[in-house]
């Protein structure tokens, strides 16, 4: 009987826990971010100058994601790790993230082996794409991939700022949530360096995603994660009306801004100051009945339209590269295919990842 309320009694705790109200204006801007993406990865096909494309800054918006991210782990887990636990943390952690890995890296495989434009797949062993798929569930880096510019998860590129995201967990839960907030700007000094140093050396803030720019990744979420964890420990929230389409606006100037004479300068700046001003904004900022609903399902399929978009993507690139459309076909090729992904990824988190979830956390005792 005492270990039934003993249970109990830990279902209700976790329970309340569950309801820790969202920044609901933060979960739209994370869906705006996502969305930037997938027509970023569209738009570089046709564009391979990043100067001529009209979202050419769209890759930006992996950094957003990062300083959201150490924004939302410290408000989330802050003041209750100690509570549930290093395991705990990480149970939960593995449960958000993990199922749309081993998702993204199914679908991934689906479409290197039956993409009908590629003319590649008869090249690698049966043994060598069972490796390549592996190391893309258990997030490995393998940039073995020629083909595809040497991806580190050629099966689904954007895993390699889950990896990151990964790393920057464990990192949360064994020292940065005992540190006290002023180390962490202490933290925040070379991490700065670094990430001016990238971007000056490499000309942009591009990297991350390959073998010969993989410490790229490293330093953009050094720097982001941090600036986001930094600005909940200060409480460094703009109260503003802006609301959710005024944030998002400001956050959207970002990913199409053109490219400029010194254009590693003002990346930098973006990601080292700007990206923060608009996390604090977001957080502070007044909430309408009317966006409510707008900002929840932006923020929902934010994640899953992130990590399912990029088989479509490796499609439309081999189809683009071998029929090269123009005009208004290639548009609407373009806007059909980043509906369908839409539509695509709320299937996904409809009928897997919240269902996955919710049996994981049930099966877990989370």
């Amino acid at each position: 009987m005492q270990r039934n309320q003993a249970e109990n009694k830990s279902v209700q705790q976790f329970s309340a826990e569950k309801i820790k109200p969202h920044f609901l204006v933060l979960d739209g801007m994370r869906g705006v971010a996502a969305f930037a993406i997938v027509l970023f990865h569209f738009m570089e096909w046709i564009y391979t100058n990043p100067a001529e494309n009209f979202i050419g800054h769209g890759f930006l918006a992996v950094d957003f994601f990062f300083c959201l991210s150490g924004f939302v782990i410290g408000y989330a887990y802050d003041d209750r790790l100690k509570k549930i636990g290093l395991k705990q943390f990480f149970k939960r952690r593995f449960i958000r993230l993990q199922p749309l890995v081993v998702f993204g890296s199914v679908i991934g495989l689906l479409a290197f082996l039956f993409d009908p434009f590629a003319v590649y797949q008869h090249q690698y062993s049966l043994s060598g794409i069972a490796l390549i798929f592996l190391c893309s569930v258990l997030m490995v880096p393998l940039p073995t991939m020629s083909e595809r510019a040497f991806n580190l998860f050629g099966l689904n590129a954007p895993s390699w700022s889950l990896f990151w995201e990964y790393v920057a967990n464990i990192f949360y839960g064994f020292v940065l949530v005992r540190l006290h907030k002023k180390f962490l700007l202490l933290l925040l000094l070379p991490a700065a360096y670094f990430l001016f140093h990238t971007a000056y050396e490499k000309e942009n803030l591009l990297g991350g995603w390959t073998g010969e720019n993989f410490w790229d990744g490293g330093i953009r979420i050094w720097y982001s994660f941090l600036a986001g964890l930094i600005i909940y420990r200060y409480k460094l929230i703009i109260k503003n009306n802006a609301g959710f389409f005024g944030c998002a606006i400001l956050l959207s100037i970002v990913f199409v801004m053109p490219h400029f004479n010194v254009n590693w300068l003002a990346e930098f700046f973006v990601v080292a100051l700007y990206f923060p001003l608009i996390v604090a904004l977001g957080a502070g900022t007044a909430l309408s009945q009317k966006t409510i609903a707008v900002c929840k399902f932006s923020g929902d399929m934010s994640y899953p339209l992130y990590m399912t978009h990029y088989a479509g993507i490796w499609i439309f690139g081999n189809y683009f590269t071998n029929y090269h459309p123009e005009g208004v076909a290639l548009w609407w090729i373009v806007i059909s295919g980043t509906t369908f992904l839409i539509m695509f990824a709320w299937i996904v988190m409809k009928y897997y990842d919240i269902p996955v979830r919710k049996w994981l956390s049930g099966t877990s005792g989370s």
